[in-house]
């Protein structure tokens, strides 16, 4: 039996509100417990932060954006320094993604393969972009020259959830860096550590105080008063809709931009003539990794009638010879849902599931005694009116749909108020295309699930979100466009 390859957990620096600059305490003096997933002890107390402490951050960052040098400076500048701060965090890549398996509960070899290269990656993109922001000229009537400017939207409140704690901070902060805005940011409770970790080393990149400013909090006060503030100009929200519904209301009396990336329920689709080995193994990570915990997990899994048996069983073995255990593991490749509040909706979803009739092939309980684990869950005669069908469970719960033709499938997989993400397993080019056309869906895969890149686009149709990340997308909603026009009489 080989020996497990155990990495060493990292030290705590920082648990302190970062505002101007400086690490202070909460206004109030609280704190809150961060834990770690897998064991459930306390990993440490963390300053929790509400409207006090957003005032202050939103003063600093105020004041960094209006007279500041940050957005005055040479935009090359701007991109080399973004560039250190990728080098810093590449430098310290061992220790970052420990910290971010200690209180994400992900395992190590995904933080190490994924979270942290894909971070690095996003900063780099954006310090690129930093002087290639500019405007046009345009010819219009009469004896004048008129110019567009592209400007920073002014102070950014940013909101990140708990399943990609570190990479949500670099589809975050690399294009309001690259554009000039300055930043108030709340980490999601369960998971604030590699934040504030980040935030030290945007600092020692050469940053100015002020333009990054981390309160870490909860998100009705925190939150909220991000949302409410009047010096925030601009509101970026990854999390589920609900939040978003709340964020709108509260949003409106400011008229702040926003921008949503939210959840979804996605179709997979699996026709007869496609690779199964392929298929198999990609819908299997689809769907179940992060331990489901991803917004565009392909959790609608729909596999034509006549190859069904087949590619069930596939994953079936799959699951069975699944490593579930400690995340810090190499071998390990599943780790514990973020929390008990996760862990017991999941398990309520899967008691739904048996409720209403769907046959679970494998899983459906916890996994030990300790911490948040839940069992690899798939699901087979899954119809379209489960609850299991139609509700994010944001775990590792899987659901087989079957289906005879194309066209009742297009319109079964559309038939969500999701539209973040879908895939399309074929052989056939041209069915591939048209599934691409017409499911509503942000993004569509063909032949592969879950490829991410900086310079594509991310995000989605209907109550999936507003807004893109990433690409030249995401860098559009950190600016303003201004017109300037000149009489050249």
């Amino acid at each position: 039996m080989a020996t497990a390859e155990i990495v060493d957990r990292p030290t705590i620096r920082q648990t302190q509100c970062f505002i101007g600059g400086e690490w202070i305490p909460a206004e109030s003096g609280n704190t809150f417990e961060t834990i770690h997933p897998a064991t459930g002890e306390v990993i440490a107390q963390v300053a929790e932060g509400d409207e006090a402490d957003v005032n202050k951050a939103v003063t600093a960052a105020r004041k960094a954006f209006d007279e500041g040098p940050w957005r005055q400076m040479d935009a090359r500048e701007r991109g080399e320094i973004m560039h250190r701060l990728a080098d810093l965090i590449e430098a310290e890549m061992e220790e970052l993604a420990a910290l971010e398996t200690l209180d994400n509960g992900k395992p190590i070899s995904d933080s190490l393969a994924a979270d942290l290269p894909l971070t690095i990656d996003c900063l780099r993109y954006y310090a690129g972009y930093a002087d290639k922001i500019h405007g046009q000229t345009i010819p219009v009537r009469g004896n004048y020259f008129t110019y567009t400017k592209k400007e920073p939207v002014g102070v950014v409140g940013q909101i990140i959830p708990w399943n990609f704690p570190m990479l949500m901070v670099a589809w975050k902060w690399g294009p309001a860096l690259a554009a000039g805005c300055t930043i108030v940011m709340k980490p999601a409770e369960q998971t604030p550590l590699t934040c504030l970790r980040m935030a030290r080393l945007a600092q020692k990149a050469g940053i100015p105080d002020g333009v990054i400013n981390v309160v870490p909090g909860f998100g009705p006060t925190a939150g909220a008063a991000i949302v409410k503030h009047p010096g925030i100009d601009k509101v970026a929200f990854t999390g589920e809709y609900k939040t978003a519904q709340t964020i709108m209301a509260d949003a409106s009396q400011t008229l702040k931009r926003l921008t949503f990336e939210l959840g979804g329920k996605s179709p997979n689709v699996v026709f007869n003539d496609a690779d199964l080995d392929a298929a198999a193994a990609g819908s299997h990570f689809g769907l179940y990794f992060n331990q489901g915990q991803c917004c565009c997990a392909g959790s609608r899994l729909f596999v034509q009638e006549d190859v069904h048996d087949e590619f069930v069983a596939k994953l079936v073995a799959m699951n069975q010879t699944r490593v579930v255990g400690d995340p810090f593991d190499k071998a390990t490749q599943q780790g514990p849902q973020v929390d008990q509040a996760q862990f017991d909706k999941i398990l309520k979803y899967i008691d739904i599931g048996k409720n209403e009739g769907a046959q679970c092939l494998t899983g459906g309980a916890r996994h030990g005694e300790e911490g948040f684990f839940i069992e690899p869950t798939l699901f087979d005669g899954v119809t379209d009116q489960m609850q299991i069908a139609t509700d994010e469970i944001f775990g590792p719960v899987m659901s087989i749909l079957t289906f005879k033709d194309t066209e009742d499938l297009i319109q079964r997989a559309n038939n969500t108020f999701y539209g973040l993400a879908a895939a399309v397993w074929s052989r056939d080019i041209g069915k591939a295309h048209l599934l691409a056309d017409r499911v509503r869906a942000g993004t569509v895969w063909v032949n592969c699930y879950d490829v991410f890149d900086a310079a594509a686009p991310f995000g989605g149709f209907k109550m999936s979100g507003i807004g893109r990340e990433l690409g030249e997308e995401g860098l559009k909603n950190y600016l303003e466009i201004k017109t300037v026009t000149v009489a050249l009489d």
